[in-house]
């Protein structure tokens, strides 16, 4: 049992944060949805869809359409669950109404929205997203793990700990979710950021042995660059660990990760810019190069804005124009010590 007892403002209720926010208000916390368009329309007039392997259960679920609308005298902690591109305006309106002392739990994938986020709020906590999700319909979110809806590790930005992290963890774990305490958690999202830098090549790209080398040589490439940048990410294997066996029971083999979504649904703004263009953006500041990461970020954003069709391009025409791949790299993670 957990003592948490403040109220949750789950900021975005896509895939992500409509499984967190649909979870959570199936075992009984006080939850509103921030939510926007026609998804918020559906929430209002029928709740929100949740479907699992299990079946389908409808969650009535309190929705607003921004900050304006939250009771802040109460003292909720925020979720924030929009895509990275969308940060900056969900900042600046949670800015503009919560207080600055307002916990924010950032449950974005990529590296920046922490840093961003401690520039306007003083309590910021980093979540790793591992949580297989999808939404594609308005008022209608897939849980793409069951029984375990997804493991959500989480601590303070930059680093530590404390009893708001543990209570929240605590939470999570009520809802069906794995939750830890770490106090290294950026470590932990630099390995998921690795994880997410394939999600352009799955969008974009027709699959094939070409694409799993295209994704292969990406994170090979950010794994040299954040290891001479001196950015600390825990290795593949305390990854493949922490996941062990908990991330199954798919509803729909043929939904695919949240960049494919996007461009699956005709959205012109995808989040590979904080994803591969983080490991660009880190190669330019330590004197590195990064070519594939710097075609993928580039290629998957042309293809959602001008609209093609998801995994339509050729992964071996962008393997001809990257040219033989480096020779092996010797360089290894930086280590880093992960606390429970």
């Amino acid at each position: 049992m957990t003592t948490f007892n403040r109220p949750l403002v789950v900021y975005g209720v896509g895939a992500i944060g409509g499984v967190i926010a649909a979870q959570l208000r199936l075992a009984g916390f006080d939850v509103t949805a921030v939510a926007r368009g026609d998804h918020l329309g559906a929430i209002r007039a029928r709740g929100l869809t949740l479907v699992t392997q299990a079946g389908t259960d409808t969650v009535e679920l309190p929705a607003a359409a921004g900050a304006r609308e939250i009771d802040w005298a109460a003292g909720p902690v925020v979720v924030l669950a929009v895509k990275s591109h969308q940060t900056a305006s969900a900042l600046e309106d949670l800015s503009a109404h919560a207080p600055p002392e307002t916990p924010v739990f950032v449950a974005q994938n990529g590296v920046a929205n922490e840093a961003a986020a401690l520039r306007r709020f003083a309590n910021v906590y980093g979540v790793t997203v591992m949580l297989p999700a999808a939404h594609l319909d308005p008022g209608v979110v897939i849980q793409q793990s069951h029984p375990v809806a997804g493991i959500l590790d989480l601590g303070r930005y930059p680093t530590g700990h404390d009893a708001l992290a543990a209570q929240v963890a605590a939470a999570l774990r009520a809802a069906r979710f794995h939750s830890q305490v770490r106090d290294d958690i950026m470590a932990w999202k630099h390995r998921k950021l690795i994880a997410n830098l394939g999600n352009g090549v799955i969008a974009a790209y027709r699959p094939g042995p070409d694409a799993d080398e295209l994704i292969a040589r990406a994170r090979a490439e950010a794994e040299h660059v954040l290891t001479a940048a001196g950015i600390a990410f825990v290795t593949a294997e305390q990854d493949a660990q922490r996941r062990g066996d908990l991330l199954q029971g798919k509803v729909y083999d043929d939904y695919f990760s949240s960049t494919w979504q996007s461009v699956a649904r005709g959205h012109t703004q995808v989040e590979t810019d904080w994803f591969n263009g983080e490991i660009a953006l880190q190669a330019r500041l330590h004197g590195q190069d990064a070519p594939v990461n710097e075609l993928i970020q580039r290629v998957t954003a042309e293809h959602a804005r001008v609209g093609r069709p998801v995994r339509s391009l050729d992964a071996a025409a962008a393997l001809k124009k990257l040219g033989p791949a480096p020779s092996p790299q010797h360089d290894h993670e930086i280590p880093v010590t992960s606390h429970a």
